[in-house]
């Protein structure tokens, strides 16, 4: 009898939920852990307890991980809608009543003080998802209009919080889904070319544009600042072009093979301000040199290329689209972060992945890469 009642072991009980799971996509995510790991070590020893709480952030990131990888699509598709509803309904509630610090009204406290703009970044792919799932064979151009209007709301509410850096990565995620459905190129090239135009002239009358007194419609006054700090950060080496300057001379200390583990003194004399969060590329540069920002990007490239792998290999459209969606936020946090590190992006709160610290944005790309996960899994277990 005692054995009718026996326990299997614990890896046979959880052989099932790791059935089907990606192999190159986890190798990928556990290499750029790592070097997020190593990094803020280095970057962030001496400076309380960051690299515990990196540590804990990548933890909590992968039972997240773990835990939304065994919700099936079908199932995902189901929160699309609710998600959705909520995270615009607390971006409203934050235009009204929201916490405000530092000038930016982006929290607001529901007995704890949440960021609602973070909940778009999932939300907004799987309610576009969902919408062109449902609109499957019978396609108009009214329903990308409403798509339009569907991303439009919530990246509206964000920019005029202000937060640019979030806003960015919604209206990515929310692109890509309209894209990967299907607009035209036609409907693409236009705002292109006029966004390529509108560049080279900002570049060409920048000492115009830039002058004293001078303010631009649209923009909010810091906003304005950033771009002509992009432009020409010498002209305020000490205040707003601070942060550009002393990343691009980390870059370039770095040299071809870097200073060595732990030997980077731009990083560890504190010249490279938010040297563990948005600018933790530079340290990481000037310690790892050319060769490991080569290897760096390999790994981010690598990781985009299988997401897109999993969604091009996707069973249905609403998997199809919000692979390809969180690919492209996977892809939109590294460029943007190494851009403005590098200073040919102004610079916005946008953290590189797995390396910067930060407890949101790592909870966030751990439900990303689950949801990855997931839709890999029931590809791999229709075949099986």
């Amino acid at each position: 009898m005692a054995a009718v009642f026996e326990k299997p072991p614990v890896m046979q009980r959880l052989a099932p939920m790791l059935q089907g799971f990606d192999g190159p996509l986890a190798f990928a995510v556990f290499l750029l852990a790592c070097a997020g790991l190593l990094t803020m070590y280095s970057s962030g020893y001496d400076h309380g307890t960051r690299f515990v709480d990196h540590g804990r952030n990548m933890l909590i990131a992968g039972v997240l991980l773990f835990v939304v990888a065994q919700v099936p699509p079908q199932r995902l598709m189901t929160f699309a809608v609710p998600l959705y509803t909520i995270g615009v309904g607390l971006l409203i509630a934050v235009a009204v009543f929201g916490v405000t610090k530092k000038g930016a009204r982006r929290w607001i406290n529901v007995g704890v003080v949440i960021q609602p703009s973070e909940i778009l970044k999932i939300a907004m792919p799987l309610m576009l998802s969902w919408w062109f799932q449902k609109r499957e064979g019978q396609l108009r151009p009214l329903d990308f209009l409403v798509a339009a209007v569907l991303l439009v709301i919530p990246v509206g509410l964000i920019v005029k919080q202000p937060d640019l850096g979030t806003a960015i990565l919604v209206m990515v995620a929310g692109f890509a889904v309209i894209f990967f459905a299907g607009l035209s190129w036609k409907l693409i090239l236009p705002p292109a070319a006029l966004g390529i135009v509108a560049i080279a002239l900002i570049i060409f009358f920048e000492p115009r544009l830039c002058a004293e007194g001078v303010r631009w419609p649209v923009l909010h006054d810091y906003q304005q600042q950033r771009i002509c700090t992009l432009l020409d950060p010498s002209k305020d080496p000490l205040g707003k072009g601070f942060h550009i300057i002393q990343g691009m001379i980390a870059i370039g200390s770095g040299g071809f093979t870097g200073k060595g583990f732990m030997q980077g003194t731009q990083t560890h004399l504190e010249f490279i301000p938010e040297r563990t969060t948005d600018f933790i590329f530079a340290a990481f540069s000037e310690e790892f040199g050319l060769i490991g920002n080569l290897c760096l990007i390999a790994g981010f490239i690598f990781l985009v290329l299988r997401g897109l792998a999993i969604a091009l290999e996707a069973s249905t459209v609403f998997s199809r689209l919000l692979a390809g969606s969180i690919t492209m936020i996977f892809f939109t946090y590294a460029f943007v972060n190494m851009g403005m590190v590098s200073g040919i992006l102004p610079v916005v709160g946008v953290p590189l992945p797995f390396i910067s610290y930060g407890g949101t944005a790592m909870a966030t790309l751990g439900m990303g890469l689950g949801i990855l996960m997931s839709i890999a899994k029931s590809r791999r277990l229709v075949q099986s």
